[in-house]
């Protein structure tokens, strides 16, 4: 077996060679250099991982290997191993990611890259359910008022609904980070570590207080769990189960909370813009995935709007 080249010999093209699994680990390291979140580093090293493992039992170890035909084959393992078509669409983006820094990287002759033969596969825009709200105010009504792990609960719900911040965003908080005055929050690691501000209604504020009785002092993380330490997202899911079992409620979903504030917004009468920078999002269309609108809502729309009555 020949040896695996090393990467910086490759990149000064003492040696150029296209072992798949030694451009995958460069492309990791290029990858980190940009300062990436670690979730971003985790989901594109786990699903290249599995992009290699499929090439392994098709015997095929070299970039050049790779054609239009085998890339085609491993989306459809993926959708017959039961994956969505958002996760499958996340797939092909990364490894197309990949492909593409390859290439631009190497500047090979005589190779053609095979992802643009490739049509992404189709990620059509599902509505997602927001949490089921009246089940959250069960599981905050079992939170006792007057211990740590009461109040510290009860707010996270309430700040999860009133601020629509992602899970890992509200584990990063500081407790310098917020202002109980003006309900503001300063975001500063979201999503592409881009930082944003999200606000607090007055009940949310008063449970932060409430929960700050009994924070101790001098610890920089709002969020702690029993140890003293910062809350991490597994423990958050936890919280959630916890919660919901003893509320005897079906356990929320995370990110159920975010669509609940968006959708709620909306029918508020929010505009999308607003909307979008409150949530962090780069664009409008990743928005349209929470806006689950009821037939109800369109029918108040449409009596709000109608053209003919209008007339």
């Amino acid at each position: 077996m020949s040896q695996t080249p090393n990467i910086q010999d490759t990149i000064n093209g003492f040696q150029l060679d296209d072992y798949l699994e030694t451009w995958v680990d460069a492309f990791m390291m290029d990858r980190k250099a940009q300062n990436m979140a670690k979730g971003t580093l985790y989901y594109y090293g786990w699903r290249l991982k599995e992009f290699l493992s499929y090439c392994e039992t098709r015997e095929v170890k070299r970039i050049t290997q790779i054609d239009p035909t085998l890339l085609r084959e491993f989306l459809i393992v993926l959708q017959d191993k039961g994956h969505n078509p958002g996760g499958v669409h996340m797939y092909y983006r990364i490894i197309k990611a990949f492909l593409r820094w390859w290439e631009f990287e190497v500047e090979p002759e005589n190779w053609k890259n095979p992802i643009r033969k490739v049509k992404a596969p189709k990620n059509p825009v599902v509505p997602l359910n927001p949490v089921n709200v009246e089940d959250v105010r069960k599981m905050i009504d079992v939170c006792p008022k007057d211990t740590f792990f009461g109040t510290r609960d009860r707010a996270i719900m309430l700040c999860l609904l009133d601020t629509g911040m992602r899970a890992n965003e509200l584990c990063s908080i500081n407790v310098e980070d917020i202002n109980l005055i003006t309900g503001e929050i300063h975001i500063l690691v979201g999503k592409g570590r881009k930082s944003r501000y999200a606000f607090l209604g007055t009940k949310a504020r008063k449970a932060i207080r409430s929960y700050l009785k009994f924070h101790p002092t001098n610890i920089e993380p709002l969020w702690l769990n029993r140890d003293r330490e910062r809350l991490e997202y597994w423990l958050l899911v936890g919280i959630m189960r916890r919660r919901a079992k003893e509320a005897n409620v079906p356990h929320p979903a995370l990110h159920a909370f975010r669509r609940w504030f968006a959708l709620t917004c909306l029918r508020a009468g929010m505009d999308a813009f607003s909307l979008q920078e409150l949530m962090g999002h780069a664009d409008l269309q990743v928005l349209k995935r929470y806006l689950k609108q009821t037939s109800p809502d369109l029918m108040r729309a449409h009596h709000k709007a109608s053209p003919v009555d209008s007339l």
